[in-house]
Parts: structure tokens; C-alpha cells; sequence
């Protein structure tokens, strides 16, 4: 923050009123995404990662010092069902509900954050929640866990999914850029997988490997992408149900029992 130089007891009460126009921000657009059943916001301080940025989604996500992160949690009367994922029923119903249905409303909460910063003289760069520039390696312009992790809503467990304490993985996340002067954080939550295996041991195609997330490690040092990639291709051949697995976000216990915890 800039420090003004006045005299007297005037410095302090414009850095009170600076500090008051961000808790202000921050309280409307909370309100914003309150009206739209939003489950989780967040304020990322994202000035040291802009090179981090970058390397996902090009020049495009330059000169936006804040990210607003922003979730809705998962229905999970809808992800219990993937208990017995190969029930057409079941896979229909998370299928539309968990990827179309939610991933729209993000869209639809991004679109109405960013217009009203607009409208105050902001920048704001609305991420799409589900869209990937790099198919191939399943590269979206924005890591939405990244800026969410930073914002302090969770933690990035072994299953390489953003885990929050209130609903695990159990959420759908997406997020804007702005210069809109926030009251952010840059203060990423401690990983509390611990030695829990849950997600490793089911997944069908043991595509994730057991390591805790460290910062700045490829994605690849924990999660087989394309042995994931490849298992979701085999599952679209089967024309009578949905392709859905999810069993790594299902068997979660942060998500599956809030009152359990990992060792």
C-alpha cells in the first residue's frame, strides 16, 4: 500500500480510508455473491505470482495484482452417488449438476462481479470455470485452485483438487483478475493430507501417486494426467450412461465426513 505523507494525524486517517474503501470492496462484492448462493469467496494478493500466471494463460493475465476466487460446493446427495457411479441415474444426475449446471452459475457470478467493478473504474478479467486452453494437457488460462489456495480457501491435497475445510473437494471453483484495490491474502493454507491415502488407493487407473503438494512442483510429480485422460476416453465408449468418475473427490474425507479427519 502507498503511504501519503501529510501532516499530523492526516497520514494515518488516509491510510484508514484506503484501508476502509478495500473492506468495503470486498464486503459488495460478498454480497454480490451471496444473492447468487455463492458458498466461498476469497481475496488473492496475486503480485508476487504474475510470471506464475503467465506461464498458464499467457500475456492476457498480465497486470492484475488481486484475484477473487469464488465456489459453489457440490450437492452431496449428488456426490454420494457416485458410490455406484455405473448406475445411469447417478452419473446423469452429477454429470449435469456438478459440471453443467454449477459450472454455468460460476460463470454467470464471475460475469456479474466483474461488471460491477467495471462500473467503479476496474479492471476485471472474468475466468471461464470450466474452460482449457491446452486440452492436452488440461491447461486452463487461470488455475483456479492456485489463486483460491493463495486466497487461503484450502489447501491442494494428493488428489491435485483444491480441498476446503468446509466442504473438502467437494466445490466447483472459478475466478477473476482485477486491479481493484481488495483487502487480499497471500496466505496459503498448510496441506493437512498428512499420510491419508483415500483418494490414492481408489482410484481406478492409479493415476495419483501419494505425494503431498509442494509449491512450484510439476503437477506431474503427483498426478498421472494421461493415465486419467485415457481411462475417461474408455468410459465414453459406453454410450448407455454419462463417463463420470470422481472417486477421488467422493472418498475424500474432509468432503465425505466432516467429523472424520486424516491421520
Amino acid at each position: 500500500m502507498m503511504r501519503i505523507r501529510l501532516a499530523g494525524g492526516e497520514e494515518l486517517e488516509k491510510l484508514t480510508d484506503m484501508k476502509e474503501r478495500e473492506s468495503m470492496l470486498n464486503r459488495s462484492i460478498e454480497r454480490i455473491a451471496r444473492h447468487q448462493e455463492i458458498n466461498i469467496v476469497g481475496f488473492a494478493d496475486l503480485s508476487m505470482y504474475e510470471n506464475d500466471l503467465a506461464a498458464f494463460g499467457g500475456e492476457i493475465v498480465r497486470g492484475y495484482p488481486y484475484g477473487i476466487s469464488i465456489g459453489i460446493a457440490l450437492p452431496n446427495d449428488i456426490v454420494d452417488g457416485l458410490s455406484d457411479r455405473n448406475n445411469p441415474n447417478n452419473a446423469s444426475l452429477y454429470h449435469f449438476h456438478a459440471y453443467e449446471v454449477i459450472n454455468s452459475r460460476l460463470d454467470l457470478a464471475t460475469s456479474l462481479i466483474s461488471s460491477f467493478l467495471h462500473r467503479r473504474g476496474y479492471r476485471a478479467l472474468p475466468i471461464p470455470a470450466a474452460e482449457r486452453t491446452d486440452t492436452e494437457k488440461a491447461v486452463p488460462t487461470v488455475s483456479h485452485k492456485m489463486v483460491a489456495h493463495i486466497a487461503s480457501l484450502g489447501w491442494i491435497g494428493k488428489n491435485c483438487l483444491l480441498i476446503t475445510p468446509e466442504y473438502g473437494p467437494r466445490i466447483r471453483l472459478s475466478s477473476i483478475l482485477t486491479n481493484a484495490p481488495l483487502f487480499a491474502t497471500n496466505n496459503p493454507l498448510e496441506q493437512r493430507c498428512n499420510t491419508c491415502r483415500a483418494c490414492v488407493e481408489i482410484c481406478p487407473v492409479t493415476a495419483i501417486k501419494g505425494r503431498n503438494y509442494q509449491f512450484g512442483e510439476a503437477r506431474e510429480e503427483r498426478f498421472d494426467f494421461r493415465k486419467c485422460q485415457s481411462y475417461f476416453e474408455e468410459l465414453k465408449k459406453d454410450t448407455s450412461k454419462k463417463a463420470v468418475c470422481g472417486m477421488c473427490l467422493y472418498i475424500c474425507p474432509f468432503g465425505k465426513d466432516h467429523d472424520m479427519k486424516c491421520p
